[in-house]
């Protein structure tokens, strides 16, 4: 028995398979704190809150 595929693959039914490999928009929400843009569940680097807490200092 051999590895090689029994019929050629077409463009088409090969590039149909990359068809969903598109990028995303980056998901973005307001700081509760400064208003500022950040992406979620991640510490704001404008003020250093994250969930309504201090988590570190920034420098202004």
């Amino acid at each position: 028995m051999s590895i090689c595929p029994k019929n050629k693959t077409s463009k088409a039914r090969r590039d149909k398979r990359r068809a969903n490999w598109k990028m995303g928009a980056v998901n973005l929400i307001k700081c509760d704190k400064c208003g500022e843009l950040t992406m979620p569940h991640r510490v704001c680097k404008s003020c250093g809150t994250y969930n309504k807490k201090q988590v570190i200092e920034v420098e202004a």
